[in-house]
């Protein structure tokens, strides 16, 4: 299928663009978590910081999922009939990326400048007072593709209760978006996935609830009134 510019994902458009790079999106996919996750073991083992190999395992298949959700996502809502205003609004304005910076942003200041109840931050309660720089870069890394993929699952689910209200859709493609609501709802839901590792830090456990749940609850709305 033909894509035009600013009918992708930023993420689509850097798996894509690349000039001769001409892999397959499960291929991309793949090796994005066989990268991410031989760094976290690795650099694990190097540096001795077992206590946070797991959790950077499950940010690392979380992260994956989401890749693949988006390329799902990403093809269906190319295929609807919509008006070009949804396809623009939903890929071309890159409103993502602009979400995705915000969460990631308060998430390096609550890594590196909120101390909690105990006075130390939580990059020191990971990997002690003096944390090695590789394992730092690499943990930024994987957060920010968490948290593109939450900002991606946001404006999903904003522009589909847009859609709902403002466009016509045959009884089809009426079907046809319900379900693709429903698995945006399913997508930010795997997120939940990394909670047993949050249940100490009551403020990004909040975060990730709370994104999880307003998803649900816009989608719902988009779903209820399409």
């Amino acid at each position: 299928m033909s894509r035009e510019y600013g009918e992708t994902w930023v993420y689509e458009s850097l798996v894509g663009g690349i000039p001769g790079l001409g892999i397959s999106r499960t291929l991309a996919v793949a090796l994005q978590f066989l990268i991410f996750e031989v760094g976290v073991v690795g650099l694990g083992w190097y540096y001795g910081t077992w206590n946070a190999v797991a959790a950077g395992t499950v940010a690392v298949v979380v992260a994956a999922v989401g890749s693949v959700e988006m390329h799902r996502l990403g093809e269906k809502n190319r295929l609807l009939g919509t008006p070009p205003e949804h396809k623009r609004l939903l890929f071309g304005s890159s409103i993502e990326i602009v979400l995705g910076v915000l969460a990631f942003i308060a998430l390096v200041t609550y890594l590196f400048a909120w101390d909690g109840a105990v006075g130390t931050t939580l990059i020191d309660r990971l990997f002690g007072p003096e944390p090695p720089l590789p394992v730092v870069y690499l943990t930024l890394l994987v957060l920010w593709d968490l948290t593109y993929r939450i900002g991606t699952s946001w404006w999903s689910a904003v522009v589909a209760l847009w859609r709902a209200v403002h466009v016509d859709l045959s009884p089809e493609e009426r079907a046809t978006v319900r379900r693709l609501d429903a698995e945006n709802i399913g997508f930010s839901a795997v997120q939940l996935a990394l909670v047993p590792f949050l249940l100490t830090e009551p403020v990004l456990l909040g975060a990730v609830v709370g994104h999880v749940i307003a998803v649900a609850v816009v989608c719902s709305a988009a779903i209820l009134l399409t």
